[in-house]
């Protein structure tokens, strides 16, 4: 700051006259006004300084010069995606990485196996980082690779990450299969302190057992330090910046890596994000509204024709099926199926408009007394298979690593009221979501906002109709972002990447030539 005083006066200087020396002393010290000058009679003040200015589109760079090992999987990776074939002369190889687990307040004890799958012909490393709520990171990569266009295989080594605690890195498979039944089929009208009371019983259960199961692993799985994962990843590549994509809640994990390593990112795109302005609550009902929207273009659909299995009203359908379902479960293949795992399955069916054709299938089946196609929508969540842990578990883990706010019991009653109101078909789903982690151990940090003012430009896709990551939450990322360009897609779904020609052009532009979409892009259904 400037001063009046420009000079300090020392004991030795004592030929300056004291009542000078008096003079000066009431005066000095800091001033709170900028520093003028005078023209004339004209007062002039010194313009302020420049705000910083975002970086350019980073270039591609050299290729990798790493040290991972990589090993042949494509037949076990066909079998996991579900394909009978694949596009001549594709492969896909498989690694691991290890990093550092670093648990709250025991940094360096221990490490974390991330599991990665590579595909493509191009040299420079291309990371996808999936929502920790969908199929693992490899799954979803390698799915995403089959719609790409060619040059995107022919420029990038696109590798997909199992984050912390899913897919084949190391699980997160803590919570009894008890409890994850009761969480996973609770109630999803439950609206008094009564029923409240009796899944915090569960809850309490589960994260009891997770504590003691995982010890100091529980608190490890989290966005914080995936995205350590991600710089661990790009030092082991030998590159000097990150290239990715987001989606959905994994667009969380790149916008706090860019914030955590600003000097290592690369050209990123976000295909959905979460709003990085809302606590929790405020995600979970927009997410609610956002389903109900999402059910409602699934029912246009359906019953475009006339012919919907589900009748002239789908939504009254699974309205009334749900109620005769909290009454008496569905038969299932196994184990009768609950109220709740039915609107799982239809959330699990709406966020991927390429399964509307199952969904309307096991509704139908279920309208007639057959829940076993719900049962099988909804078994990798509350089962996994042979190769994948179950789902619930490093879900719940990692949203509430994630989260500081706790709702109490009476607070989630409320919110569970209010919200089967609102949101008829799904909000109590949501609503359980906040209190699933009523008891977890409240994490040291939140996620940091994404403000950054000197980050690249990074597009965000924003879906007009996307059941987990609204059009607004992803617009407002844009907009929090130093440079952030909003491509909006008329769709449906969860994620547009390779779903939509427009956007999946615009972003492999961007990704290949470093080509930025023209801001708000509007991309036709």
């Amino acid at each position: 700051m400037p001063r009046t005083t420009h000079r300090t006066h020392r004991l030795g200087a004592l030929l300056v006259p004291l009542a000078l020396v008096l003079i000066t002393a009431c005066s000095a010290g800091p001033s709170e006004r900028p520093a003028v000058a005078y023209r004339g009679s004209e007062q002039q003040v010194p313009p302020a300084a420049a705000a910083p200015k975002p970086a350019p589109v980073p270039p591609l760079g050299p290729p990798p010069r790493g040290s991972l090992n990589w090993r042949e999987c494509t037949e076990q990776t066909r079998l996991d995606i579900g394909v009978p074939t694949l596009p001549e002369g594709m492969t896909f190889s498989c690694s691991r990485l290890l990093t550092d687990l670093s648990p709250p307040g025991s940094p360096g004890s221990g490490t974390a196996r991330i599991s990665l799958l590579g595909v493509g012909s191009g040299s420079v490393p291309l990371v996808v980082v999936n929502d920790i709520r969908g199929v693992p990171g490899t799954t979803f990569a390698a799915r995403l690779a089959l719609k790409l266009p060619p040059e995107m295989l022919a420029t990038f080594r696109i590798i997909g990450v199992d984050r912390r605690g899913s897919g084949r890195s190391d699980p997160a498979e803590c919570i009894p299969p008890a409890e994850r039944e009761a969480i996973v089929g609770f109630d999803p009208q439950a609206t008094d302190r009564t029923a409240v009371d009796r899944l915090l019983d569960s809850v309490r259960s589960a994260s009891q057992e997770c504590l003691l199961e995982l010890e100091q692993r529980a608190q490890a799985y989290d966005t914080w330090r995936t995205a350590a994962d991600l710089e661990e990843l790009r030092i082991e590549l030998g590159v000097p910046h990150l290239h990715a994509i987001g989606r959905g809640e994994g667009s969380r994990v790149l916008t706090t890596y860019a914030q955590r390593y600003p000097a290592s990112v690369g050209r990123m795109a976000l295909d959905g994000a979460p709003d990085p302005t809302l606590d929790a609550i405020g995600r979970a009902k927009k997410q609610a509204r956002a389903a109900e929207k999402t059910f409602d273009a699934f029912a246009d659909q359906c019953g475009t024709d006339g012919s919907c299995p589900l009748g002239p009203d789908p939504r009254k359908t699974v309205e009334d099926l749900i109620e005769r379902t909290r009454a008496a479960p569905l038969p299932g293949a196994d184990s009768p199926v609950t109220a709740g795992e039915l609107v799982r399955a239809i959330l699990l069916g709406l966020a991927a408009p390429e399964r509307w054709g199952e969904l309307v299938r096991a509704l139908e089946a279920a309208d007639r007394g057959d829940g076993t196609g719900i049962a099988r929508m909804v078994s990798p969540l509350v089962h996994g298979d042979a190769t994948h842990p179950p789902g619930l578990d490093s879900r719940i883990i990692t949203r509430c690593n994630d989260t500081t706010l706790r709702v109490p019991p009476q607070r989630g009653t409320d919110i569970a009221a209010e919200w089967v109101d609102r949101f008829p078909l799904f909000g109590g789903t949501f609503a359980q979501r906040l209190i699933q982690c009523s008891l977890w151990p409240v994490p040291q940090r939140s996620l940091p906002t994404p403000d950054s003012p000197t980050l690249p430009p990074i597009p965000v896709v924003a879906t007009a109709t996307d059941p987990l990551t609204p059009a607004l939450s992803s617009t407002r990322m844009a907009d929090q972002l130093a440079a952030g360009i909003t491509v909006n897609w008329q769709g449906t779904g969860h994620g547009a990447l390779g779903r939509s020609r427009c956007v999946t052009t615009n972003i492999s532009r961007f990704l290949v030539h470093g080509t930025l979409p023209a801001e708000n892009t509007a991309c036709p259904a």
